[in-house]
């Protein structure tokens, strides 16, 4: 089970940071990834890391401004995001399965099969 956290309603150019807790596996196996959605349109995905947190690839529409990070040891990952804008306002989704590296082929939703069940981050201009 993954278990998302810390969203909440943020002034433009402010910062959130949302964590998503693993129970029932270690995180250490796996590709992890942050996905966001917006009422009718896709879930699309943002970024993910590698199972061991080397190595972290990001969607144009948040580089530079968001890090992905985690901590194995507290079954836990991470996303930091600074500078938001009113377009990031969305439902953010953690997304898990097996793997190492990660890159844009897990930019993709059926790459995963473990999800965490959202929180909302409201950006307010």
């Amino acid at each position: 089970q993954l278990q998302a956290s810390g969203g909440g309603l943020v002034q433009a150019g402010g910062s959130l940071r949302l964590s998503c807790a693993a129970s029932g596996f270690t995180l250490d196996y796996y590709v992890m990834g942050w996905f966001r959605q917006v009422p009718g349109k896709e879930r699309v995905a943002i970024s993910c890391i590698s199972s061991s947190g080397i190595h972290t690839y990001y969607a144009d529409s948040v580089k530079g401004r968001f890090t992905f990070s985690r901590d194995n040891a507290k079954n836990t990952v991470y996303l930091q995001m600074n500078s938001l804008k009113p377009e990031d306002t969305a439902v953010y989704y953690c997304a898990a399965d097996r793997g190492s590296q990660c890159g844009s082929g897990w930019f993709v939703r059926r790459k995963y099969n473990y999800w965490g069940q959202g929180t909302q981050v409201t950006v307010s201009s």
